[in-house]
């Protein structure tokens, strides 16, 4: 019953996340028996996975201690800005988009911002109830879950625009040949990019309660709150999602859209930058010359040991 009191919750200690890893163990040794190349990915990740829920855990913790609006605010920040795992904002610049434009960097992180923050704020504090709305118990973990998801669909369809518009421009480029302005060109990359967007979200929402029980319901049960309530703050977090999704998605649609094909009607393919990411090209140089700096040094010493061998050679020789 919604009334009853909630049961103490279980303590967890290493040993049950050991035991808990012991799954990953199994799954890393059936890879290696059949020879699957999964088994290092697996491990690796579990243990990313420890250490940086582990950091989190302590980080959020003192947080909620200090119960101050400004850490909550610091902490949100932080989650736009990076997240524990390679997909984040920063990441969606850098690596998961493949081809970028000038500022696209600034673009996504006002889009971002945009929608999760306002989204959030009005969530958490009117359909939520909660008061004051920064409560960091309630509005970290909210934050969270907006941007992981938001940052998906932003991927999504910032992809999807410049992919389209610089592999297939020609297509762009024949509407506004017989008259099209670049919104009517542009309106069916636009629906498509969005439909791709959303499309996760829309089947999370189709299919949830029914086929699945997702995790911020589980957590709300386990935690002890009554089934009913964990199902209406469920619902209340999916609408959420939603809309934060859509409207960074829209924003980053159309600001991409706006990017390459200019105000002269014109598609403009040489705005969309193929080639790495800055980041990651400065990785591989670092890398390059780190290897090569080894393959020096190695040549090095194999010429000293080599002259060392024959030198000794010719002294027993003599």
């Amino acid at each position: 019953m919604d009334g009853s009191p909630p049961e103490q919750s279980t303590h967890l200690t290493w040993a049950n996340v050991a035991l808990g890893f012991s799954f990953i163990i199994f799954n890393a040794v059936v890879s290696t028996s059949f020879n699957l190349g999964v088994g290092n990915s697996l491990i690796s990740a579990a243990l990313r996975c420890i250490v940086q829920l582990a950091i989190v855990g302590l980080l959020l913790q003192r947080v909620f201690e200090t119960n101050n609006p400004w850490a909550v605010a610091g902490i949100a920040c932080t989650l736009h800005l990076s997240e524990p795992r390679p997909l984040s904002f920063i990441s969606t610049v850098a690596n998961k988009s493949k081809k970028r434009f000038d500022h696209m960097f600034v673009s996504v992180l006002v889009s971002m911002l945009g929608s999760t923050v306002p989204v959030s704020i009005i969530g958490t504090r009117y359909a939520m109830a909660v008061e004051p709305f920064w409560k960091p118990e309630q509005y970290i973990p909210i934050v969270g879950m907006l941007c992981g998801n938001t940052v998906s669909g932003v991927v999504v369809a910032t992809a999807y625009v410049l992919t389209e518009l610089y592999d297939n421009h020609d297509k762009i480029e024949t509407y506004l040949a017989f008259g099209a302005s670049r919104f009517e060109a542009c309106t069916p990359i636009a629906r498509e990019a969005l439909r791709l967007a959303l499309t996760p979200t829309i089947s999370q929402m189709s299919v949830i309660g029914i086929i699945s029980i997702p995790g911020m319901m589980t957590g709300a049960i386990l935690g002890g709150s009554s089934v009913s309530q964990a199902a209406k703050l469920q619902m209340i977090i999916m609408f959420m999602i939603s809309a934060s999704t859509a409207l960074a998605s829209i924003v980053t649609t159309m600001v991409s859209l706006a990017t390459v094909v200019d105000n002269d009607h014109r598609v403009r393919p040489d705005r969309v930058d193929v080639r790495e990411h800055a980041v990651w090209r400065a990785r591989s140089w670092l890398v390059s010359g780190v290897v090569d700096g080894v393959k020096a040094v190695g040549l090095r010493v194999a010429g000293c040991c080599k002259r060392r061998t024959e030198d000794e050679t010719e002294r027993l020789l003599g």
